[in-house]
């Protein structure tokens, strides 16, 4: 892969991840206890030897930068890098990123004095594990200017996604963004018998493109107007480019609402999930923090992944996601819950402490319930307090909680007092 170079995008202003994102860009949510979500294709690209990064942010990029930095220091003897292009106001351009295309369009001065004859753009918030290697043979092999990684869906979750129409051959020649499930009809495309039987017969875009260079600016340049490669580039590049499809079936889950990422984090910590941390010929990478083991004395713990530095005491912990340096008092029972862990533990210095006003202790209390629940970095959450959402309400804001797609969100540093009713 040394001819070729990444582009990760970091994102737009994520507000169907609020409030999980109301501090954070979504390439910096934390994810599985541990990691955060640039870390899946940062990972990708170590794992397929694609060793030249460039993540491209704007809101709230503060935290990712930070993230980056820390995690990715390649040695000075190789030519790796992960290299931040923060958007910027120059003499050329006095506007913010407008959408996926523009901001690669902006950094391409930054982008290209290094050489390459390729360049794969990826998104920052996506959960999958892909060889980009077998990627890029594929679309040498296609003759492609430009090959969209696609992935097999049924008609009911086809109106979420932009869905492409191939040939036999596997070229793309018609484009459709959401269309409705009545719309479906002759866009079906070919795909293997196994797919076919499940009812997956619609292929829909991952948001991962590898164009060749010349083809990247040639679209970039010719359609100064067009900001988004979902919506515009890509349908407009079918019309009059070779662009190829190609058929991805592993596992991928899109990490775009508060649901989907509160799904994809619990289903991490059933026994046999699909998507696999523990794969040591492809490691998930991140910041390497030093941390000590997690300590648990006499609880009981179901199907749940606990992080490192984590403390739980006399506990109940079910089918939830516990992270790192989390505390969790006596008596107290989560279930379907993930938790993201904090900066520091209860009994820190207070002047030592990150951030400001920082909660003065953080994580569960004694005797407390919390059940279908997000718990943000930080949180305390008080003792006698019952957090389960027993009506099954929808969507609700009060006083530091939110209810969003029926999951209860405790945003980052919220103090919950005991005896709380959620």
């Amino acid at each position: 892969m040394t001819d070729t170079l990444a582009v990760i995008l970091g994102g737009g202003a994520g507000t169907r991840l609020f409030p999980l994102t109301h501090h954070r860009s979504k390439p910096a949510v934390p994810l599985a206890g541990k990691y955060r979500l640039i870390d899946i294709p940062i990972s990708n690209c170590v794992n397929s030897e694609l060793m030249r990064m460039f993540v491209v942010t704007q809101y709230n990029s503060a935290s990712l930068n930070r993230h980056v930095a820390r995690a990715y220091r390649f040695d000075r003897f190789g030519r790796g890098f992960v290299t931040v292009l923060a958007a910027e106001q120059t003499p050329d351009s006095h506007e913010w990123f407008q959408g996926t295309a523009d901001a690669v369009r902006q950094c391409l001065p930054h982008i290209d004095p290094y050489p390459h004859r390729r360049v794969l753009i990826l998104s920052g918030d996506q959960l999958y594990r892909m060889d980009f290697n077998t990627f890029r043979q594929h679309h040498l092999s296609a003759r492609a200017d430009l090959t969209v990684a696609t992935i097999p869906v049924t008609a009911d979750d086809a109106p979420a996604f932009g869905i492409l129409k191939t040939d036999a051959n596997g070229i793309i020649t018609e484009f459709h963004e959401k269309p409705a499930r009545d719309q479906l009809e002759g866009l079906e495309s070919p795909v293997s018998a196994k797919m076919r039987e499940a009812g997956r017969v619609y292929l829909a875009s991952m948001g991962i493109y590898m164009f060749e260079r010349d083809v990247l600016r040639g679209v970039l340049h010719d359609a100064p107007d067009q900001t988004d490669f979902g919506k515009e580039i890509i349908p407009a590049a079918i019309a009059s480019r070779r662009v190829a499809s190609y058929p991805f079936t592993g596992y991928w889950s899109d990490i775009g609402t508060v649901r989907s990422f509160y799904d994809a984090n619990l289903a991490l910590a059933q026994p046999d999930p699909e998507f696999d941390l523990y794969d040591e010929e492809a490691p998930i990478y991140s910041n390497a923090r030093m941390l000590p083991p997690a300590k648990v004395q006499n609880s009981s713990i179901r199907n749940s992944m606990i992080g490192e530095a984590a403390i739980i005491t006399e506990a109940t912990i079910e089918d939830s996601v516990v992270g790192i340096r989390s505390f969790v008092s006596g008596g107290a029972v989560l279930r379907r819950v993930v938790m993201l862990g904090a900066d520091y533990h209860p009994w820190r210095d207070p002047s030592k402490r990150p951030g400001v006003d920082p909660p003065p202790h953080p994580g569960i209390g004694p005797n407390s319930v919390v059940e279908g629940a997000i718990i943000d970095k930080n949180v305390q959450i008080g003792a006698d307090c019952r957090i389960t959402n027993a009506e099954g309400v929808a969507e609700a804001d009060g006083d530091g909680w939110h209810i969003r797609d029926g999951v209860i969100v405790l945003p980052k540093n919220a103090i919950i007092p005991d005896g709380t009713v959620i």
